[in-house]
C-alpha cells in the first residue's frame, strides 16, 4: 500500500466511523502507520469531525507524539496512539472514540460477556483502563492506556471511551463497531431481566476464530465504505 492509499483509507475510515455513530462532535480520532516507516503514523487532525479528514488536513506524527508533517493541528490525545504503537509492533491502526453504549458499559465496571456474535470477538479479553476520566494529554497517561490494553484488541477506558487496535485500518474500524454493538446488546439483555444461559467456551472460541479472520474485516469494511460513499451522493 502506498502512502496516498493509506491516507485515502484513513479518510474512508473516518466516513465510516461517522456514519456508524462513532462520532462525538470533533472528538475521537483514528490513525494508521505510514507504509514502510513504522516510526510514523497518519492521524485525524484536531478540531475536525471524522467525516472531515482530507489529504490536506491530516497530520503525520512520530512515536514521541510530535507532529512532523501535515496541514492540520495535532490532536491533544495523540499519546494514546504513539504510546500504543511504541509497545505493539503488531498494531498498525488505532481508534479512540466515545460510543454511548461502550461508555455506559465501562461505567458499570462489568466484564464483556460472550452473549452475542460481536461480543465473541472480544472473548479473549477486554481489559479496563481506570487511571483517569480526563483527556489523555500526556505520555504518561498514554503509556497507562497502552499498559492496560496489553496484548488485546481493545480496552474500555472507564467513563471515557474505548481504544481499539488492529493490524489494519479494516480491522480497527470493524472491531470498533463490533465493540459498540456488543456493549449495546449486553446492556439491553441486562435491562430486560438479566442474562440467561451462555454457550460453552468451545462454541464461543469457534465463533471468535471465525469472525476475526482478516477477510472478515476486509469484506465488511469494503461494504461500509460503499455505503458511506453512497450516502455522500444522496
Amino acid at each position: 500500500m502506498t502512502s496516498d492509499e493509506a491516507k485515502q483509507k484513513l479518510i474512508d475510515s473516518g466516513l465510516i466511523l461517522e456514519l456508524e455513530g462513532q462520532g462525538d462532535l470533533t472528538r475521537g480520532h483514528v490513525s494508521v502507520r505510514v507504509p514502510g516507516d513504522p516510526s510514523l503514523f497518519y492521524m485525524k487532525p484536531h478540531s475536525y469531525g471524522f467525516d472531515e479528514i482530507t489529504m490536506d488536513n491530516l497530520v503525520t506524527c512520530n512515536l514521541e507524539g510530535e507532529k512532523v508533517a501535515g496541514g492540520g493541528r495535532r490532536h491533544s490525545e495523540v499519546f494514546i496512539h504513539s504510546e500504543i504503537y511504541k509497545v505493539r509492533p503488531d498494531v498498525h491502526s488505532i481508534i479512540h472514540t466515545h460510543p454511548d453504549h461502550a461508555v455506559a458499559l465501562s461505567a458499570t465496571g462489568k466484564k464483556m460477556r460472550p452473549i452475542s456474535q460481536p461480543a465473541a470477538a472480544f472473548s479473549d479479553g477486554l481489559p479496563y483502563y481506570t487511571g483517569t476520566i480526563e483527556l489523555i494529554r500526556t505520555r504518561e497517561m498514554g503509556s497507562g492506556v497502552a499498559k492496560a490494553l496489553g496484548p488485546h484488541k481493545a480496552v474500555l477506558m472507564r467513563n471515557h471511551g474505548v481504544a481499539v487496535v488492529g493490524a489494519t485500518l479494516e480491522e480497527s474500524v470493524i472491531l470498533a463497531i463490533m465493540l459498540e454493538n456488543a456493549a449495546r446488546i449486553q446492556l439491553l439483555a441486562e435491562a430486560a431481566g438479566g442474562i440467561g444461559e451462555e454457550f460453552s467456551g468451545n462454541y464461543v472460541q469457534a465463533l471468535h476464530d471465525a469472525i476475526v479472520k482478516p477477510e472478515q474485516y476486509t469484506v465488511n469494511f469494503d461494504y461500509l465504505r460503499r455505503k458511506a460513499l453512497r450516502s455522500l451522493k444522496n
